[in-house]
C-alpha cells in the first residue's frame, strides 16, 4: 500500500475531507450556541387571522414557555406543536422559526357549541371532544347539553343541527340530544319537553326523521289542548301514535263515571296515549 501511490493520494483526500467537515461541523456547531440565537419571543397568531378568544399571552407563559428547550436552531418543532395543542382550547397547532431567534406559532382554537357527557368536558362546532374551562364556554348563554357512546360525536352533531331545521316550523329548539348506548335519541327543547324518538332506522327508513315530522305536524293542537301548563314528556316511538305525560292533564277521579270527572291536582303527572 505504502508504495501504491493512488491509494495513498485517495486516502490522504478522504482524511483531508473528512477533517474540513469536521471543522465546518464544529464551527457551525459554535456558532449556533451563541447568545443572538437564543430564543427571545415565541408569537402566537390566529391560524386563519380571526382573533383568539382563549388563547393569550398569559396561557402561553404560563403553560409553554417553560416547556420549551433549545435555541433558535435546536428547539423540536414537533414537540413545541405538542406542547401547544396539549394547552386547553387549541385544536390545532403549526409552528415555524423566524431568524434569529423566534418562533411563530399559528393556533386554531376550538368553538365550543356545548357540552358533551356528565364530566364537564365539551363539544366543539367540528364535533370534536375537549377539556376546557367551561366558565369560558358559557359565559354568553347557556350551552346545549349531548352526550353519546364513545366515537358517536360527529353524528350527534349532524342530528342536532337536523333537529334545529325540524322544530324551527313549532318555534322550539334543541336544548340538549343524547343518543344511548342501545343507539335510542332522546332530545329535550327549551320549552322543557323531553321527546323519545326511539332508533333512528326502522326496517330501513329514516323512523327518528318521521317521527318528528309526525310531531311538528301535530303539536299545534296537543298545545290548544292543553291550554294550561306545559307537555313533560312525549314518547313517539309508538308507529301510529304517541304518549305524553303533563301536569295539566285532567283524568277522572272514578274511571266508571266520566260525567262526574273531577281534575286531579295540578301536580300530579299524567300518561295520555294518543
Amino acid at each position: 500500500m505504502w508504495h501504491d501511490v493512488r491509494a495513498l493520494n485517495a486516502t490522504s483526500g478522504a482524511i483531508t475531507a473528512l477533517v474540513a467537515l469536521a471543522c465546518i461541523a464544529s464551527g457551525v456547531w459554535w456558532i449556533s450556541q451563541r447568545p443572538m440565537f437564543t430564543l427571545r419571543a415565541v408569537r402566537v397568531e390566529s391560524m386563519y387571522g380571526l382573533d383568539l378568544q382563549h388563547v393569550n399571552e398569559l396561557t402561553v407563559r404560563n403553560g409553554v414557555l417553560g416547556k420549551i428547550k433549545g435555541n433558535f436552531f435546536t428547539t423540536d418543532l414537533e414537540q413545541v406543536r405538542g406542547t401547544f395543542e396539549a394547552v386547553p382550547w387549541v385544536r390545532k397547532a403549526s409552528v415555524r422559526r423566524e431568524w434569529p431567534n423566534q418562533l411563530i406559532v399559528q393556533v386554531e382554537e376550538h368553538e365550543a357549541l356545548g357540552t358533551w357527557g356528565e364530566d364537564g368536558r365539551l363539544l366543539s362546532v367540528k364535533g370534536d371532544v375537549f377539556t376546557a374551562n367551561l366558565a369560558e364556554a358559557d359565559e354568553d348563554h347557556e350551552l346545549p347539553a349531548f352526550d353519546g357512546p364513545p366515537g358517536s360525536e360527529k353524528e350527534v352533531l349532524a342530528r342536532f343541527a337536523e333537529l334545529r331545521r325540524m322544530f324551527a316550523p313549532i318555534r322550539l329548539v334543541p336544548a340538549s340530544l343524547s343518543l344511548s348506548t342501545r343507539y335510542a335519541w332522546t332530545v329535550k327543547l327549551d320549552n322543557g319537553m323531553s321527546v323519545e324518538l326511539g332508533r333512528e332506522r326502522v326496517a330501513g327508513k329514516d323512523g327518528m326523521k318521521e317521527r318528528v315530522q309526525r310531531l311538528v305536524g301535530i303539536y299545534p293542537q296537543l298545545v290548544a289542548r292543553l291550554q294550561e301548563g306545559r307537555i313533560d314528556t312525549i314518547d313517539m316511538r309508538y308507529p301510529n301514535g304517541l304518549a305524553l305525560s303533563s301536569a295539566a292533564l285532567s283524568v277522572p277521579v272514578d274511571a266508571t263515571k266520566p260525567v262526574k270527572a273531577a281534575k286531579k291536582k295540578a301536580t300530579t303527572k299524567t300518561t295520555k296515549h294518543i
